[in-house]
């Protein structure tokens, strides 16, 4: 529930703020407020629990394309490694029995330079191999800025700098799990 600060209740409107901008219906945000999976940096989550709630969402809503972190997080963050891990080692293998069929793409984590590059990296990433790339328009890139600052409780100074220089709200690369 993101209360890494004890700021969950806030951080839970924030991110249906965030959706409502975005286009997605609240009736499709499913927050996970669970005693063993804490919004913490530090603490990897456990496997087989994870993947047993991101299943349980999968079925529920009926999902046949899922995005996530690549084992990197793209952050680094614990949290963001272990949700790929539930992901690539408990719920792919599931996802691929017939009829469902759900893919599974992960978003490529990159270096800090190119992290950091905004729009050039499209030409770097347009000459890389990967599965799907997806290029923002300037409108869509002004939206996910607005999106990002629904997250008011988190827009410290350097998300500030995420918002002015990232590549990942310009151009994002994925590959199939």
């Amino acid at each position: 529930s993101g209360n890494y600060y004890n700021q969950g209740e806030i951080r839970k409107k924030e991110l249906e703020e965030s959706c409502c901008v975005l286009g997605i219906p609240a009736s499709d945000v499913t927050v996970i407020d669970h005693r063993d999976l804490p919004d913490n940096p530090a603490v990897e989550w456990d496997t087989q629990l994870l993947a047993t709630l991101v299943l349980k969402h999968i079925e529920a809503k009926n999902i046949n394309l899922v995005v996530t972190f690549d084992a990197g997080g793209v952050s680094g963050h614990a949290n963001h490694v272990s949700l790929h891990t539930a992901v690539r080692y408990r719920v792919c293998p599931l996802l691929w029995v017939p009829p469902w069929g759900c893919r599974v793409l992960v978003l490529e984590s990159v270096n800090l330079f190119r992290k950091y590059i905004s729009f050039l990296d499209v030409l770097i990433s347009c000459l890389l191999p990967r599965d799907a790339l997806f290029i923002l328009t300037e409108e869509e890139t002004e939206q996910a800025k607005r999106a990002m600052r629904c997250h008011r409780s988190q827009l410290l100074w350097f998300r500030q700098l995420y918002l002015l220089f990232s590549r990942y709200l310009v151009v994002n690369s994925l590959r199939l799990l």
